[in-house]
């Protein structure tokens, strides 16, 4: 949890500054989608390769490596002042993604167990959604002014706090003993299926991921304002986050599930009816407050596929993920291209669209029968005598 927050602390300053800062080098709203999208496409086409490397090197090694990388990525954002730049600063940042989420995903199941997995994912996105707010809110203080020297400041700031995580995971954190292998199965079928649920989500989310650009173009709000709105949704993550993980772990995953869907059709209609800045502030509580919803029962999917291949968690876990990763590339450049062709009202129509097929899609994922897990064999289980047969240990 401390490395999520240090770590989407310094990422909340740049989130919201670096779609500002290439409108201000005179980029527009299709190109400045494509740029919010480029990291993902890396991170799309680098995941499924470097999820192996932690399965190998171990999860703790290869996530300093990648905060490492990532906390040099703020530096580049400071030197970058050209569109180009950004696109390739934007780039190197998708490769660190890939490399850290994988291990990220396996040592938090870890931490949760099979029955509080959901609740540990609710609480880590928790501490990083906050952090983000926070970011994102003192990135608008900063910027207040508009000069371009304040972007380059932003960035400089970022890149200070982005050495923090990398000092705690580094001293404190210890991974688990890794289990023993289960038996090898085929999985590609479920993971498949899982794959598609998590684009449809992320296509869905990612179209607002031009939040600041969008705010600041079709509502007139400045970078001081736009970041207070970032810092008012905190209230509903800090809230929504660990509740949301209680009731996927308690009552019903797929309940859990279905709120991302109704959060970005209820938003998308008060962006539509409401223009004022009361009216923007509250749409984006409603849609921080689904994707608060979403990430713990995301995270507890993903756990329970991996469960049944103890020695490739991590590679079964970024092959699911790999789905979102896709939906977050899509969504901010269909976003931009519906902004540039239809205006707002297109692409908040299209997003409500996405979103009752994305409900679909979740109801007849979660209700397809699933293998039984192949059990994970234990050091003490496997030292064990087996009961002879015919005695009191033999199944009837």
């Amino acid at each position: 949890m401390t490395e999520g927050f240090l770590s989407r602390l310094s990422l909340g300053f740049v989130s919201l500054a670096l779609p500002l800062y290439a409108l201000d080098l005179g980029m527009g709203l299709g190109a400045v989608g494509v740029l919010v999208s480029v990291n993902v496409v890396v991170q799309l086409v680098a995941k499924p390769v470097a999820a192996p490397l932690s399965d190998r090197f171990g999860h703790r090694r290869v996530l300093l490596a990648a905060i490492a990388g990532r906390s040099l990525v703020c530096l580049l954002f400071a030197l970058a002042t050209a569109p180009w730049a950004l696109f390739a600063v934007r780039a190197v940042y998708g490769l660190t993604q890939a490399v850290r989420d994988p291990p990220l995903n396996a040592l938090i199941a870890d931490a949760g167990g099979s029955k509080q997995v959901a609740q540990t994912f609710g609480w880590y996105h928790t501490a990083k959604n906050v952090a983000a707010s926070l970011g994102r809110a003192g990135a608008g203080l900063l910027l207040a002014a508009g000069a371009t020297e304040d972007f380059r400041r932003v960035f400089l700031v970022a890149f200070a706090l982005s050495i923090l995580p990398l000092l705690v995971v580094g001293r404190w954190l210890r991974p688990p003993p890794a289990p023993l292998a289960a038996p090898a199965r085929g999985m590609r079928p479920r993971v498949l299926r899982f794959t598609v649920l998590g684009f449809l989500f992320g296509t869905t989310a990612g179209m607002l991921n031009l939040f600041p650009a969008i705010a600041q173009q079709y509502f007139h709000l400045g970078p001081a304002q736009i970041g207070l709105i970032m810092l008012g949704s905190t209230l509903a993550l800090v809230f929504c986050g660990p509740l949301f993980g209680l009731l996927a772990d308690r009552v019903s995953r797929s309940l859990v599930l279905a709120v991302r869907s109704v959060a970005n059709i209820s938003s998308s209609l008060l962006y539509l009816a409401f223009p004022s800045t009361g009216g923007v502030a509250t749409a984006k509580i409603v849609d921080d407050a689904g994707k608060a919803a979403f990430r713990p029962a995301w995270g507890s999917v993903m756990a329970e596929v991996a469960r049944a291949h103890p020695d490739r968690r991590a590679r079964v876990m970024a092959l699911i993920d790999v789905g979102e990763d896709a939906g977050d590339a899509v969504g901010p450049a269909l976003a931009g291209g519906l902004l540039a062709t239809g205006g707002l009202p297109l692409m908040l129509g299209v997003r409500c669209g996405l979103a009752v097929v994305t409900e679909a899609w979740t109801w007849w994922t979660t209700h397809r029968r699933a293998p039984a897990a192949s059990p994970v064999v234990t050091p003490a289980a496997a030292a064990a005598p087996r009961p002879a047969a015919g005695g009191p240990g033999t199944a009837c």
